[in-house]
């Protein structure tokens, strides 16, 4: 089956190339699912219901969370409801709503996704490598995938290679920086340390370069205003056997 899976979609901007890009993409690829990263989906950061509305409606089957899964209260609830909206699995259980793994039923195969975030030079979560055993335990699927957005290359290739057998894709989010390093490890498991964003090009992570440029030298507060411009939407496309769960072969993609 065929498997497509998106950097993390930076506000309204980005949620609009979205859409102009993912219909037809799915037509010509065949694509048999989508996971994108919409923990910043929202104008201003975060998530809202109406961006994850907007993600679900373009075509995404389900939607991973990072460090900013949190940042707007109005979309606790939607956590809750929807199923396939996800936030960090390694959040404190108990304190903050939803969950970070699912199963996405599609009549002869089951998906598993999880959603994790890193701990260097991150806010700490629980640990991510015991979260994953426990979750991949508990899902049982054939074909899983997990979403890793985390900062430091070091601790995403290293959860790869701990799973690497265990699921069928590692793909790492949060940098909004496309790697150049995927590749299918010894035990079948598919990986790319950061698969990119979906935004504007010209910007600093989507944001206007000058506002970042005055964070850094300034040292004072800055509105983080989106970008303006031509976008593009930064992906991975996973060919897996059903049969086995194994990464029979991915393809990085920059869609403009």
């Amino acid at each position: 089956m065929r498997i497509l899976v998106i950097g993390d979609i930076v506000g309204s901007i980005g949620c609009r190339f979205l859409r102009s890009k993912l219909p037809q993409l799915k037509k010509t690829e065949g694509i048999d699912m989508v996971i994108a990263n919409g923990e910043n989906s929202a104008d201003g950061n975060g998530i809202t219901p109406s961006s994850a509305e907007y993600i679900f409606s373009s075509g995404v089957d389900v939607i991973t969370g990072g460090n900013h899964s949190f940042r707007r209260r109005e979309i606790y609830s939607l956590y809750d409801e929807n199923p396939f909206l996800l936030r960090p699995a390694n959040f404190p259980e108990g304190t903050t709503p939803g969950k970070g793994d699912t199963v996405f039923d599609m009549g002869r195969i089951r998906v598993g996704v999880i959603s994790l975030m890193g701990n260097m030079y991150m806010d700490l979560c629980d640990d991510p490598f015991r979260t994953a055993d426990r979750l991949i335990s508990k899902l049982g699927t054939k074909i899983t995938i997990v979403d890793f957005h985390a900062e430091a290359t070091a601790e995403k290739l290293a959860l790869a290679y701990y799973l690497d057998g265990r699921v069928s894709a590692v793909f790492g989010t949060h940098t909004h920086v496309q790697t150049a390093d995927e590749t299918v490890f010894e035990n079948g498991t598919g990986y790319i340390t950061d698969v990119g964003m979906t935004g504007t090009i010209n910007s600093v992570l989507g944001v206007r370069p000058e506002l970042a440029v005055k964070k850094f030298t300034e040292k004072l507060p800055v509105r983080f205003d989106l970008a303006q411009g031509d976008c593009k939407m930064d992906c991975l496309l996973y060919d897996i056997d059903e049969k086995t769960g194994k990464t029979l072969s991915l393809r990085r993609m920059e869609l403009r």
